[in-house]
């Protein structure tokens, strides 16, 4: 029945011989062999599928984080907007990817932990460069990624850049808000604490939102991402504990320990702080 469906639609191409086909266009031959297993353990697939469909979306995130910093530069508001608003929804697709790896229990993880030597997510170097754009930086975890020069360069280059709060605080001293100059010039390479400037600032554009309707959006458009972050990493925290409980992690850092801690770092200070202040 499907294939005399499948015939009436004269439309439908079925020679391939010179057009390229959806698997060409998407590198499928390539994507879909890249799991290579170090096991015969069932759960080693799951394992591999879950990180690296993650890796995926985070280069989709930082595809958009790259273009919105420069958007907000420009000054060019409203894509900057549409493309952090994309960040926020690839970010809900990064927390549920937890919720399938945490099907594996700890006595199937255990079964080819140690296949994995010391290669941790811990040294993804995508979600440091997320935490860079963000304006999270930390030197010392530089030094994982010196084995690969080129890589090395992208991640120095990027804990060098402006983050996105970064280039936000200078959109608020483009609306003639009253901003610290010496922030505007600032080392970008130290991770940012929070400023009363910034403070005062964000609490104006709050108390006159349709005078500052933009930068009103931008402030909700960073709380989004940032609470939607903070509820990855604790998704994140609670389905390694789940499965390894307070082992130390494969990459040698405190494992849940470690987690945990980075919970209570928080990227963009004055527009939490405001929900008390306002």
């Amino acid at each position: 029945m499907l294939h005399e469906k499948l015939k009436q639609e004269k439309g439908i191409h079925t020679d391939f011989k010179n057009d390229m086909t959806y698997g060409e266009y998407l590198g499928l031959d390539q994507l879909l062999s890249s799991q290579k297993l170090l096991s015969n353990h069932h759960d080693e697939m799951l394992f591999i599928i879950i990180h690296q469909v993650s890796e995926l979306w985070m280069k989709l995130i930082l595809h958009e984080l790259k273009s919105a910093i420069t958007a907000i530069q420009q000054n060019k508001m409203q894509p900057a907007f549409k493309m952090l608003s994309r960040v926020t929804k690839i970010q809900t697709q990064i927390i549920q990817a937890w919720d399938v790896l945490s099907t594996m229990t700890p006595s199937e993880y255990l079964e080819f932990r140690d296949k994995l030597g010391k290669a941790s997510g811990f040294q993804s170097y995508q979600y440091r460069l997320i935490e860079f754009a963000l304006g999270y930086k930390t030197k010392h975890i530089l030094k994982i990624y010196e084995k690969d020069k080129a890589l090395s360069q992208v991640l120095d280059e990027a804990f060098k850049a402006p983050s996105i709060y970064d280039v936000s605080i200078q959109a608020l001293a483009r609306e003639g808000l009253p901003i610290n100059k010496e922030l505007l010039t600032r080392d970008f390479s130290i991770t940012y604490g929070g400023e009363e400037s910034v403070a005062a600032a964000w609490k104006e554009v709050y108390l006159n939102v349709d005078k500052y309707w933009d930068l009103y959006q931008l402030g909700e458009k960073l709380v989004d991402i940032e609470d939607w972050l903070q509820q990855w990493r604790f998704r994140h925290m609670k389905t390694v504990e789940r499965i390894i409980g307070f082992k130390i992690g494969t990459g040698g850092s405190s494992g849940v320990n470690y987690l945990k801690k980075v919970l209570d770092h928080r990227f963009f200070p004055e527009l939490w702080d405001l929900r008390t202040n306002l």
